[in-house]
């Protein structure tokens, strides 16, 4: 079957930094249902290219230091839309961190969290929310966000060079390459 093939691949890949994640996982916490990596989307519009990968890079600020890169970059204009990777849970909007404004999105033991995003987090009658009037995004912390909704626009807030969104994934807490699970999503699309 294709789904052990990805297994193995994703297991191969991420080495002792994850266990091997269950690649048709129940997601009780949102009602999601069975989790498939076909099912899932790409998680931004007009993309442009791979900025910073995962992992060790230099300063993208011009010190003379190294740092750990906790996610993937991807390049797009600013104002392009960021569209959410799996259905799942508002867990968390945020805007004063380096990440700048971002969503923290759990969907069963995979937390996906969107960085350097358009807008402001206000505090409004229904709860704690991420606002872009301009893109007409409102996300509220605990809201339920379907696979692909359009949940943010690329910007420059926090710690940034250029408009991008930073995307990254955590599986049972502990931090996954974004590119191999792109890679894994790519191969079960191109197996259907």
């Amino acid at each position: 079957m294709h789904w052990q093939r990805i297994s193995l691949a994703l297991a191969i890949a991420l080495g002792s930094m994850v266990a091997i994640p269950q690649l048709s996982q129940p997601s009780q916490s949102t009602g999601a249902g069975t989790l498939r990596w076909s099912d899932a989307s790409f998680p931004v519009e007009n993309f442009q290219g791979y900025t910073s990968p995962f992992g060790y890079r230099r300063s993208p600020t011009g010190e003379p230091t190294t740092e750990f890169h906790n996610g993937l970059d991807f390049a797009a204009p600013q104002g392009s839309y960021i569209r959410n990777w799996w259905v799942g849970q508002v867990i968390e909007v945020s805007d004063h961190t380096a990440c700048g404004t971002l969503v923290r999105i759990q969907s069963g033991a995979w937390e996906h969290v969107y960085c350097h995003m358009m807008g402001r987090v206000e505090q409004t009658p229904q709860g704690r929310a991420m606002v872009d009037r301009a893109g007409g995004i409102f996300i509220l912390e605990g809201q339920r966000v379907p696979t692909g909704a359009r949940i943010g626009r690329v910007g420059m807030t926090g710690r940034t060079t250029g408009p991008h969104l930073h995307w990254t994934l955590r599986h049972r807490g502990q931090l996954v390459n974004p590119a191999v699970v792109l890679q894994a999503m790519y191969g079960s699309q191109a197996q259907r």
